[in-house]
């Protein structure tokens, strides 16, 4: 698994972006050009590297002068820093947090957060509970304040009602937004309001001219009216902050959360078969596609994983997998938040019907197909090789859990 090639998808699109500020910095240094009269010239300033004592260093093999014309993909992107020292008001966020990480519909939030608050004010993500998230600085948010704590563990909006009420109170923003959606934010936005006695407005699609502008008539009419304090927003509402990169400084409530008397059982996920899931609602899809030789290895990857199975046009016309398991603009459409690609090349038809997808995981041989250049991660290597590597590593993940647990 050492051979696996990683690439950073953004700072390929900087690189490839001359607008974009950093994209002078992203190209390959020039150590060598052609001068007026046919000679080569190079620049011996250029040629070498910075030792730890001080003193500069030129490697004579050849092996560093040739590393440093290449581009790799390991190059961070360092974004200008935006700081609010002292803000004059807040924009607060809640985000979903649908597995403890952002997702884009969180993003496309955060960057409508970033338009309201312009430069005198401070975007302040709320999050609930323990999170995996370690982006928060480059999607936008200034202050970071997260609620932990049993009573906001598992579903339990009444609570979490109780600890947005705290915030209010003690940093009382300019605007609430919530993601309005299926995954909790919808439901908690509402609730949110009726406490605060607060008209909501809901579907938000668009903030534009001191008014906002949500879907209504079952989506086929748009509704206008002013800024409401509190912003159920919509997937897409606005552009996710890419430009700049932001403090998220911490920061925790002065006073305790009340406990509220829940009137609402948690009982806990219950469990599906990812088999029965239909495709367009399926949250993680492993799909297949030509390049997968061994099928029964294919199935006992996405067992073991937990994941919706799925495949490409040519595997379901090849009698792999069913009709109903095909991906792309002539099968499904999916907006899974995790889609793995074995195998696949990446027919246009295909890469439309995961346009809505949030990650994009490709495992195949060819490292220049449309594929490879889609996903926000790639593995180059034989897929029986990386899913066979896939299974030990989540057998090994289990028996840790259940010596831990024991």
């Amino acid at each position: 698994m050492s051979d696996i090639i990683r690439r950073d998808p953004r700072a390929e699109w900087i690189a490839r972006n001359r607008l974009h500020p950093l994209h002078a910095a992203m190209q390959p240094a020039q150590h060598s050009w052609m001068g007026p009269n046919g000679v080569i010239r190079k620049n011996l300033h250029g040629i070498g590297f910075i030792g730890p004592n001080g003193i500069k260093r030129i490697d004579r093999s050849g092996a560093q002068q040739g590393g440093a014309t290449k581009r790799t993909a390991a190059v961070e992107v360092q974004l200008p820093l935006h700081q609010v020292p002292a803000p004059a008001f807040y924009i607060s966020v809640v985000p979903d947090m649908v597995g403890g990480r952002l997702s884009s519909h969180d993003r496309d939030l955060l960057g409508l957060a970033h338009q309201l608050a312009g430069t005198d004010g401070a975007v302040l993500a709320v999050v609930f509970g323990e999170h995996k998230e370690n982006a928060f600085a480059t999607a936008g948010v200034d202050r970071l304040l997260v609620l932990e704590g049993e009573e906001f563990s598992g579903y339990a909006p009444e609570q979490r009602v109780q600890g947005l009420r705290a915030v209010d109170n003690q940093f009382n923003p300019r605007h609430w937004l919530l993601p309005d959606s299926r995954s909790g934010g919808g439901e908690l936005g509402r609730r949110f309001a009726a406490a605060l006695g607060e008209r909501p407005a809901t579907r938000v699609w668009q903030v534009k001219d001191e008014e906002c502008i949500g879907r209504a008539g079952a989506g086929l009419q748009d509704l206008a009216r002013p800024v409401a304090r509190l912003i159920l927003a919509a997937a897409e509402c606005a552009e996710p902050v890419s430009e700049t990169r932001h403090e998220a400084l911490p920061v925790e409530l002065s006073t305790a959360v009340a406990r509220s008397l829940s009137r609402i059982e948690d009982l806990g996920a219950v469990a599906v078969d990812p088999a029965a899931i239909p495709m367009a609602e399926a949250e993680f899809i492993f799909s297949g596609g030509n390049g997968v030789k061994d099928w029964g290895l294919f199935h006992r990857t996405a067992e073991a994983l937990g994941a919706t199975e799925g495949a490409s046009r040519v595997a379901v016309d090849d009698g792999f997998m069913a009709r109903d398991r095909q991906v792309g603009a002539s099968g499904t459409w999916v907006t899974a938040r995790v889609y793995v690609a074995v195998g696949i090349s990446g027919a246009i038809q295909h890469l439309q019907g995961i346009g809505a997808c949030d990650k994009v995981v490709a495992i195949n041989l060819d490292p220049g197909c449309d594929m490879i250049k889609r996903a926000d991660l790639s593995v180059i290597g034989e897929s029986a090789e990386i899913l066979q590597a896939l299974i030990d590593a989540v057998a090994a993940y289990r028996n840790d859990a259940k010596r831990d647990a024991a």
